[in-house]
């Protein structure tokens, strides 16, 4: 009995604080996943209203930026199984016919990165945001993802592999500058690819 009484008088976590202060991480994950502004806020938005109905299933105490993340997440591949049916612009050329472009250097480099990030396979791109823009460990990643570390590890590194080879121009395989690459990933290491998805 003592034990039921000490359930009943916990402190429920604050979560109207908790989510506002997610807010703008989960709205950048949502842009890089769906790389569609109103779209990730919507999905943002779909996410938020998610948690706070099932708020009744996180135990306090855990990582509820990783449990927000694993909504997002999920939200995102549902509602994309939805809009396949949808009329589609994959590299933004329609939308891109819509827009100024930009001219300062710093916005074109960023468009061109989005639209590289775009094209990535979706299980390597969210790897890649979750780990190198977010700031999530790999075994954070891993269990949002619900795949092992490896798994994440290997799509990182091909997602950051693709990446070089779209924004510099070279062929699907690197061909003529594959020691290049390969010498600047020993040399980064682990670094993040946080500066270059700002």
């Amino acid at each position: 009995m003592r034990r039921c009484a000490q359930v009943s008088t916990a402190a429920e976590p604050d979560y109207k604080g908790e989510f506002l202060a997610l807010l703008p991480s989960l709205r950048a994950f949502a842009r890089s996943l769906c790389g569609n502004p109103a779209w990730a806020d919507d999905l943002t938005q779909e996410t938020l209203l998610r948690a706070w109905a099932n708020r009744a299933s996180f135990e306090p105490g855990t990582n509820m930026r990783g449990w927000m993340f694993t909504i997002l997440r999920n939200t995102f591949y549902t509602s994309a199984r939805r809009r396949r049916r949808e009329a589609e612009d994959p590299d933004g050329a329609h939308a891109m016919r819509l827009l100024i472009s930009p001219a300062q250097e710093h916005s074109v480099e960023l468009r061109d990165l989005r639209r590289c990030m775009r094209r990535l396979p979706d299980e390597q791109r969210e790897a890649l945001i979750l780990v190198g823009a977010s700031g999530f460990t790999y075994k954070q990643a891993a269990e949002i993802c619900g795949c092992a570390v490896g798994s994440i590890k290997s799509r990182v590194s091909r997602a950051r592999r693709a990446l070089v080879v779209q924004l510099e121009g070279l062929d699907e395989h690197g061909e003529g500058q594959e020691a290049e690459i390969e010498e600047r990933f020993a040399a980064e290491g682990e670094a993040d690819f946080a500066d270059l998805a700002r």
